[in-house]
């Protein structure tokens, strides 16, 4: 988390009109990261934006006093803190790994509670708003044995299958991430408000794209649901009609590489065909959690290890640390070359090249034929 002249920036630019989380990391990643874009001509800003959309851009960069972006990200700044969220953004060292790795991540979050739960290994659990007595009673047993299993519950604080999810966690002792619709400062629906204050409570986590104030408009929750999934090492659906919004969160985690899991029900039952949709397409049949423990065993080990050495790294007391947590996490077991990490860190080569020397002395990345890789 940055202080607050640094976020600044990230709100405005989460304020440009028409400019979606692709095109905004698409414009940073032309404009070499958001410190770049401070200092980008006004003629090649052009080209780069709209017409409209750069002159918001220039005005708020110019420092004018009526500048509407600048406005709107004070604006969303004071309502954060009064909701008492932090803010993440794309360059930011708790900006979760896995989400970073999808194709919309968000550039910016909003946080309520542990910020660190973020890069838990986590598994998504949604279902039906409607759900049955027993799809809630299983719902919840899966959450806590899974909790168990040291996975950390995501879900999407909807009525039915996911305040099930959540609720399990709870009970478990567990850690569990809610992934709201909605700006951090409004809760929906009402009547789970005091889940979420459990949830924080609990020491688990309430995040959202959305900024303050924003009401739980129809096209959010097709955007939450791919949060839901990108956080996640793999979802599972319980219960869940051939029109449930769970299996959109299904589909983005199939686009994004993750596991799809799905448990199935009685061939009468339309609680169930969306599952059973699901497992005709591929996705793996559940019948016990030992099931998608076996399955994700290898991500887990993978997932804790990365936990480990981030909290090393998270507590050394040099410098370079933050810049060294936020290349580990771009680099894995698939060999990446110095020019690929610079392109992706948007970091000096010289911060860059230290922090590699950092991370290599720390005995979690080697280098060999100047290729970079995770032990």
């Amino acid at each position: 988390m940055d202080d607050i002249s640094v976020l600044i920036p990230w709100l405005a630019l989460n304020r440009i009109p028409e400019l979606g989380p692709v095109s905004q990391r698409m414009l940073l990643e032309k404009a070499g990261g958001m410190q770049s874009l401070f200092s980008l001509s006004p003629a090649v800003l052009h080209t780069l934006l709209a017409h409209e959309q750069a002159t918001l851009w220039l005005d708020y960069r110019e420092g004018r006093s009526d500048s509407a972006l600048r406005q709107h990200a004070m604006r969303d700044l004071e309502k954060s803190l009064e909701a008492g969220a932090v803010i993440v953004h794309a360059e930011d060292q708790d900006y979760p790994a896995l989400l970073a790795q999808t194709h919309s991540a968000p550039t910016l979050l909003y946080v309520r509670g542990e910020v660190g739960n973020l890069h838990l290994p986590q598994l998504a659990l949604v279902g039906s708003r409607n759900a049955s007595a027993g799809g809630l009673d299983l719902a919840k047993e899966f959450s806590m044995a899974l909790a168990m299993h040291g996975l950390a519950i995501t879900s999407g604080l909807a009525l039915g299958i996911d305040g099930a999810a959540h609720r399990g966690a709870i009970h478990a002792g567990g850690k569990t991430i809610a992934v709201i619709a909605t700006g951090i400062d409004e809760t929906y629906p009402r009547r789970h408000t005091k889940l979420a204050d459990d949830i924080i409570a609990s020491g688990g986590t309430v995040i959202t794209e959305f900024a303050p104030q924003s009401p739980p408009a129809a096209q959010n929750f097709p955007r939450r649901n791919r949060i839901i999934s990108g956080l996640s090492l793999g979802t599972l659906v319980i219960e869940a009609g051939l029109q449930s919004g769970s299996l959109i969160t299904a589909r983005y985690a199939n686009e994004q590489g993750r596991e799809v899991f799905a448990l199935p029900g009685s061939v009468r039952s339309v609680f169930h065909r969306g599952c059973h949709a699901l497992i005709r397409q591929g996705a793996k049949l559940v019948e016990t959690t030992q099931d998608i423990v076996d399955e994700l065993a290898g991500l887990l080990a993978f997932k804790q290890r990365e936990c480990e050495v981030i909290n090393t790294l998270g507590n050394k007391t040099a410098s370079l640390s933050e810049e060294a947590v936020r290349l580990f996490r771009l680099i894995d077991h698939a060999p990446v070359t110095l020019d690929a990490l610079i392109n992706r860190c948007q970091l000096p080569v010289d911060v860059i090249a230290a922090a590699l020397m950092d991370l290599e002395m720390e005995g979690v990345v080697v280098q060999q034929h100047g290729f970079y890789t995770r032990l």
